[in-house]
């Protein structure tokens, strides 16, 4: 696979995720069971992104010494694409935690604990499918053709879906999973197993967790092959990706409240994948340049905030 990451680039990529991590976790842990505070995660979530940029910016001058300020302009403008790209569809994953969370009753002092240990999947799963899909894409050229494909079937789908989470219980999964394993009727605080008179109990956190791991799994076989629109790359492609993922948790204690207010973003990402897909079914015949794509995908985004603004503005006239 053909890369721009060199060891000093892999490895100072590592140090950075794992200290990041460790602080985050660190400070979380000394507080225990505890809601974040929409102050808290508006700051971290600025933590997140700042740190994500400040890599960028790392990295492009890491290139224009070593490979030249076009290279360097080229690879840093992907990262920029492709992390903008993994952080808006990002937040439809968060909203799926939220019909996730409020199914099973999960009380929002207890929702931290699944979510690190989300996140902390998320990254594993994620690093093992990026590099299989490089590997696949390096082999089996015309895969990108099938991944557009399957983006733009997946925008479409995303526009004309309903969202209902009382039907999350009905979910075969969900079903086989309460089937198949001895659990608690009720959440017995952050544990996912107690022992009660010798025999050992899953709780309804944990059938959580597992559905939270799912959804990412299921979210990156949309997200993943739309960063390989921008770039095939395996550097580039792990590490928008990551840095996108390390600020979801924040992200979710900042939009939990306020949801609601964001109705017209499916619409947005739909369209940004239906865009997408389309790049990707036409890249022999017309290629859209990165810096066009990014203005695209920003442009689509916040022409959907502006449409969502003037919605919610109506709404609130409408109940006043």
């Amino acid at each position: 696979m053909n890369t721009v990451g060199t060891p000093l680039l892999w490895g100072s990529f590592a140090v950075v995720v794992v200290i990041m991590l460790a602080i985050d976790l660190l400070l979380q842990g000394r507080r225990g069971a505890h809601t974040m505070t929409m102050k808290q995660a508006a700051a971290w979530s600025l933590v997140w992104v700042t740190l994500s940029l400040l890599f960028n910016a790392a990295f492009w001058w890491y290139l224009t010494g070593t490979a030249g300020r076009e290279v360097a302009d080229t690879q840093a403008l992907a990262f920029l694409t492709g992390y903008l790209i993994e952080k808006a569809l990002a937040v439809d994953n968060v909203f799926v935690w939220l019909m996730l969370f409020s199914y099973f009753a999960v009380p929002a002092a207890l929702q931290r604990r699944v979510l690190i240990y989300g996140v902390l999947g998320a990254i594993v799963l994620r690093t093992i499918m990026i590099f299989a899909g490089s590997w696949l894409v390096t082999q089996f050229s015309w895969l990108l053709y099938i991944f557009g494909a399957f983006l733009l079937f997946t925008g479409i789908k995303m526009a004309l879906a309903k969202e209902d989470d009382s039907a999350i219980g009905d979910k075969p999964l969900v079903r086989w999973l309460r089937g198949r394993m001895r659990m608690t009727d009720k959440i017995e605080g952050e544990r996912f197993f107690v022992r009660k008179n010798g025999v050992l109990f899953a709780t309804p956190l944990l059938l959580v967790l597992i559905m939270v791991e799912l959804s990412d799994v299921i979210f990156a076989v949309d997200s993943i092959p739309a960063i390989f629109a921008v770039t095939t790359d395996p550097f580039i492609v792990l590490t928008s990706n990551l840095f996108a993922i390390l600020g979801l948790r924040a992200m979710y204690f900042l939009l939990a409240n306020v949801a609601e207010r964001f109705s017209m973003l499916k619409y947005g990402l739909s369209v940004i994948l239906v865009f997408i897909g389309v790049k990707m079914l036409i890249v022999d015949i017309f290629h859209i340049p990165i810096a066009i794509s990014l203005g695209i995908v920003g442009g689509i985004l916040a022409l959907t905030l502006i449409i969502n603004a003037v919605v919610n503005y109506r709404n609130d006239q409408k109940v006043s």
